[in-house]
């Protein structure tokens, strides 16, 4: 196990690895129950999609642990599944057997673009600071859901004085975060996990951040958060997955000659959400931890050639897990931001990503006992997570105007936008601007531009349709 996962040259081991499989697993065990409530909304057999979503989770991150051996774990991803039930099946009036066309043939694409090592190329034209960016971006967004999740914040909606926009006197309602009082055992709990977590990260206390999980759940059991399934009533039998299995209309897709359009630009635009999420969640953990960072994998990265295997096989992981998982029945699989939390319990490579794998194999029949860890219980860990991904921003020279305004897009719209690719593309738009006013584009690598140019028209494209 050491030789295949080359544990001591990673500076790591088996109990390591374990324990942040076991964390990321617990960070992101959600999944299993949220996703086949928005898909079955698309009309999908909910069942069916409870085994979709755990068995592409598996499959995902299998590949991603023993092909590419780097700790990242995989599952349908939150917001691509919305996207998927709310704009293209409600929205864009496509069925769900033809929108999984749409994820599968996204998934090709996706492995075209990483094969042909344009998705390599994209990240190697990224700009050191805009990586720096995107890490505690991505820091900040997972605090951000850790903070939802943990039911710190309410919003309300209150008349807000808007004089400017509706003469005097003139009020709005709007939508306004606020803190909770906390009369919510949720808000209480997950205080209380945050403070316990807190305190043993400080006393460096070896898995802090998986101890304090487990020890929220346990005492969730008291605020009656902790849901302990009564013995007897559970139901551990496995659903069929025959209702969504293979399932995919590609002659519907492309029958109606009026939709093709739409259908072409709507496959571009789940593609360009899928790659970007990938790309930043692999800088961003990777920059941090120094998984790809810290070897051969960025000492290249000045050219084109060279990226180290790893990062390769990584990105092939994530192209060809999307695809997978819409044969199977569900959207876009990914890789997960929740990753970071295992690879901030010391997790560094792919045995960690196969421990995750296995207890979500082991959810097809242990899913209620699975359910039982509270978002309150994971919420703290995301937090903390933020914490130390927020790192990277001390690297950033906000002194420099070039520099600090792309960064500063690229951190605000990840938590602002609850999205990892509109921080990405607002910091590449911002960047090629202010290069082009200082009358330096050229320092702008080309490719920049055109991933810049596609993610404008992305825009412009949802404006119209």
């Amino acid at each position: 196990m050491d030789k295949f996962f080359k544990l001591k040259e990673n500076g790591t081991n088996v109990k390591t690895e374990a324990l942040a499989g076991l964390t990321t697993f617990l960070t992101m065990a959600y999944v299993i129950f949220v996703n086949p409530i928005i898909l079955s909304q698309a009309g999908m057999d909910k069942g069916a999609v409870f085994v979709a979503t755990i068995l592409a989770a598996v499959i995902g991150t299998f590949i991603m642990g023993f092909v590419a051996n780097v700790p990242f774990a995989l599952a349908p991803g939150m917001g691509l599944n919305a996207f998927f039930t709310f704009t293209v099946v409600f929205g864009l009036g496509f069925t769900w057997q033809q929108a999984l066309a749409m994820v599968f043939i996204c998934g090709i694409i996706n492995i075209i673009i990483t094969v042909t090592n344009i998705r390599k190329m994209i990240i190697v034209a990224i700009p050191e600071s805009l990586q720096y960016a995107i890490s505690g971006g991505i820091g900040l967004f997972i605090a951000y859901i850790g903070v939802k999740q943990a039911h710190f914040l309410q919003f309300t909606g209150e008349a807000v004085n808007k004089v400017a926009a509706l003469g005097e006197g003139g009020v709005f309602n709007d939508v306004v975060p606020a803190m909770v009082n906390f009369k919510d055992p949720v808000a209480q709990l997950a205080l209380i996990g945050l403070i316990i977590t807190i305190v043993l990260m400080i006393l460096e206390v070896k898995s802090s951040i998986l101890v304090g999980i487990l020890a929220t759940t346990v005492i969730g059991i008291f605020f009656g958060v902790t849901q302990v399934p009564a013995s007897g009533v559970m139901n551990f039998d496995i659903p069929s997955l025959s209702p969504t299995l293979f399932k995919l209309d590609f002659a519907g897709l492309f029958s109606d000659p009026g939709k093709i359009f739409l259908a072409l630009t709507t496959i571009f635009a789940f593609s360009l959400t899928d790659t970007f999420d990938t790309i930043g969640t692999f800088l961003g953990a990777g920059k941090k931890s120094g998984i790809f960072d810290n070897s051969e994998d960025y000492s290249l990265a000045k050219s084109t050639k060279g990226f180290s295997s790893k990062l390769e096989r990584a990105l092939f992981a994530d192209a060809t897990a999307t695809s997978i998982g819409a044969l199977l029945g569900t959207s876009n699989t990914t890789t997960y931001v929740e990753s970071t939390a295992g690879i901030s319990q010391g997790g560094r490579t792919g045995l960690a990503s196969v421990v995750t794998g296995i207890l979500f194999l082991l959810c097809l029949f242990i899913a209620p006992i699975a359910g039982m860890v509270p978002g309150a219980a994971t919420a703290p860990a995301l937090i903390v997570v933020g914490i130390l991904m927020a790192e990277s921003l001390q690297k950033i020279e906000w002194s420099d105007l070039e520099i600090a305004i792309p960064a500063f897009f690229t951190i605000a719209f990840m938590p602002f936008t609850y999205s990892i690719t509109n921080g990405v593309a607002a910091g590449f738009i911002f960047y090629c601007i202010a290069k082009l006013l200082k009358k330096k584009g050229k320092e702008v690598h080309p490719i920049l531009y055109i991933v810049t140019v596609l993610f404008i028209l992305s825009y412009l494209i949802s404006a119209v349709v």
